[in-house]
């Protein structure tokens, strides 16, 4: 069964979510985001990779054959042009898992909790007093947890040097979902840290005299 990181942020949840634990079977509609457009960039451990044709589900671009997994693939609505790939291709691309609650519906992907972490990231002013806040990139913590907050905080903070506000902010959390019938790098990952294991009907070792 594959591993992957799923991104749950605070909004979608407290709007249109149900809370979970570890260990709870789900089923989600996925979107897959530029990470550098989700709070400021900076998630390289929690990247995916999917490839497979791509398709149109309902005027849904998505891709994930090859590896089991339906995941949508999301637009970035500053662009002047689409630019995502024609469907009837095939395409390799990577990006941040996140649930999405909102606009059109295609397949969903199921799977087992394996682990939940709130993430907090630090947001700051646009400038001084302009109560406009922004996430400051890598500036963020994951505490674990069993179960998904269905409402999330938010403390201020002490001003910056140049007299900016800012504050912490619980964003959202991060889950490891399990999904049966895929594989990812997270797996391979988990597996070699693991090592080979021996066969169940091997004889046991020999102990020295």
């Amino acid at each position: 069964m594959g591993l992957w990181h799923v991104f749950y942020e605070d909004w979608q949840m407290e709007c249109c979510g149900t809370p979970f634990s570890v260990g709870d079977e789900v089923s989600w509609p996925l979107l897959l985001l530029d990470p550098d457009t989700v709070l400021g960039g900076g998630w390289h451990d929690q990247l995916t990779e999917v490839a497979g044709p791509v398709t149109d589900v309902g005027g849904v671009r998505m891709v994930g054959e090859g590896t089991a997994l339906p995941v949508a693939l999301g637009a970035d609505p500053d662009a002047e042009e689409d630019r995502r790939p024609e469907p009837g291709g095939w395409n390799r691309t990577a990006g941040l898992l996140s649930v999405e609650r909102h606009g059109a519906r295609w397949p969903e992907a199921g799977g087992l909790v394996r682990a939940v972490q709130v993430l907090t990231q630090s947001w700051a002013e646009t400038a001084p007093g302009s109560r406009l806040y922004e996430p400051v990139t890598g500036e963020r913590g994951l505490r674990p947890v069993d179960r998904c907050p269905e409402w999330f905080k938010e403390r201020e903070g002490e001003r910056a040097a140049d007299g900016r506000g800012r504050r912490s902010r619980e964003s959202g959390v991060v889950v490891i979902l399990e999904v049966p019938g895929t594989d990812s790098r997270l797996s391979h990952a988990v597996r070699e840290a693991r090592g080979p294991r021996a066969p169940r009907d091997a004889p046991p070792r020999s102990q020295p005299p």
